[in-house]
Parts: C-alpha cells; structure tokens; sequence
C-alpha cells in the first residue's frame, strides 16, 4: 500500500508491521499500466530517480547497487566456476549488469514477464542497462515459471531469482514445485539464489519457509544473507541462497578478493559477515 502525501512525499505504507517509508519528491517522471502491473518512476530530491510497482519502492539511484551486488556476487563466488547464468524477473537490468562483470560466464539469459520495466529502466536507469548489449546477454520476455519448465534438465549453473515480493505475478516462484523444477535444471554443481525479503519482519514466515521448502525440493544446503536496504520495509533484505552438490556456506574467499570488478558494497568480509546469521534469525529458524 502507498500513498502520496501533499505532492511532495512518496511513501511507502507496511500496514502489517506498522511502518512506512518516505522520499521527498520533485516530480513524477512515469506512470504507466501495463498488462501486469502499475509502474511509476519519480525524480526524488535525495535519492535519485525512483522505481515503484503496484505501490511498493523497487528501486534508487542511490542505493540500488546493494541489492543488485548482493544477489549476484554471493552465488556466483559460491558456485565453483559459473559459465552459464540465468535470471528470472530483474527487468530493470541491475542484476545481469553484475553478473556480467564476472569475465568466466559465458552466456546469462534473463527472463522477465513485463517488458514496461526494462523500458523505465532504458529511460530512468541508464547506469542499470549498461550491459544489455554484451553479446554474452539474452533478453526474454515471457512468463519465467514456464521458461523453467520448458529448460533441460541439468543446463545452466547459477539461477537468480530476481523478484518482486510474493504476491501478484512473483507469487508461483515462491513455491515448493517451482523450487523443484528449478532444482532440476540446475547442474550437479548448480546454486540458486532469490530475494527473500526483510529478516526483522520475515525470518519466521517466509524466510523460513523458504529454506524450508528450498530443502524439500532437493537442495543440500541452504544459506540466508542479510543486507542493509533502506528503501525497502524495515531498512533490512535478504537473500537466500541453495546449493545442488555445492555447499553454500562457503564461497570462493580468493577469488572473491582478488577481482578487479568496481563494486561498492560486497567484499569477501561482507559475505563472510552475512553468513554469520544474528541469534534472532537462527531462532525464527529453527
């Protein structure tokens, strides 16, 4: 739920918890209805341009780089040599252009439903699309469940699924028989990873469920990330990854320390320190 206040404020409302989260404005940029979703984009006085779907913050120029980092460098210096990477959801571009910093991986294919974002994203965004035209990038819009259904058994190495939250077109890649088929596609050595929203609001309901049926579907072991965020409810995201023969509690520590790549936020010691889970979220585990 959202609302805008006066004109001049975004705010995003979190009913259930009690919180919302604020932008001042200075104009709105785009707002589009497209076949899945309402789009927005607004200019923001302190954060850059803005993203929102149905309501809730996507992302910033500001701070969008934590996310995107987060959810591809962990998975992709877990899995011991990704070649081949695919995306599902991510139409804003972010998560493959860190994905295809990595000089190893030979083809990442994304798949996201509503093709409006990638064209915000072209407008809005030009630092998030940077890398669509590398050769190694394929671009598809279509219906990400069904992709993964119709992909060959054992054919890629690392799947990211980047999604909104678990309600509306995301909610089927939340479920335990999505996770099964995506476990089937994966190599022997293959690793997943998908967002899972906030550890101070989700640990005990959909973060643990999450690992739980990551678990049920197949995967050996399972791994959930904190991060900050500041535009998302509570300040605070996750991502959790799974590992298919590969242990996801463990990474790649050289190799993830000496590239070249201009990131911001991850580094080997904020990998290590996202794995070492606070007492409360062991708890809400189980």
């Amino acid at each position: 739920m959202s609302e805008l206040r006066d004109d001049q404020w975004f705010t995003e409302v979190f009913d259930s918890h009690g919180s919302a989260f604020s932008l001042k404005i200075s104009e709105k940029l785009l707002d589009v209805q497209s076949e899945y979703q309402h789009l927005e984009v607004y200019a923001t006085e302190t954060y850059g341009n803005l993203m929102v779907l149905d309501g809730c913050v996507m992302l910033t120029d500001r701070d969008n780089f934590l996310y995107h980092e987060m959810i591809a460098h962990p998975a992709l210096f877990t899995h011991p040599a990704p070649k081949r990477v695919v995306i599902i959801g991510g139409g804003d571009c972010g998560t493959l252009k860190e994905v295809l910093r990595h000089p190893g991986v030979e083809k990442v294919t994304q798949i996201d439903i509503d093709e409006e974002v990638t064209k915000a994203s072209e407008r809005f965004f030009p630092a998030l699309v940077e890398a669509n035209d590398d050769p190694r990038a394929e671009l598809l819009f279509a219906d990400g469940v069904k992709w993964v259904d119709d992909a060959a058994d054992e054919s890629i190495d690392v799947l990211i699924i980047d999604s909104t939250d678990p309600v509306g077109p995301a909610e089927g890649l939340f479920k335990t028989d999505f996770l099964k088929r995506c476990h089937r596609i994966l190599k022997a050595d293959g690793v997943m990873v998908q967002q899972s929203e906030s550890p101070l609001y989700h640990s005990g309901s959909i973060i643990r469920e999450l690992r739980h049926d990551m678990r049920e579907a197949g995967f050996d072991s399972v791994a959930t990330l904190p991060f900050p965020q500041p535009v998302y409810p509570s300040g605070w995201w996750s991502v959790t990854l799974a590992g298919k023969g590969t242990n996801v509690e463990t990474f790649r520590e050289e190799a993830a320390g000496s590239h070249e790549m201009p990131l911001q936020y991850y580094t080997v010691d904020a990998h290590r320190g996202a794995l070492a889970l606070p007492p409360f979220m062991r708890k809400a585990f189980g």
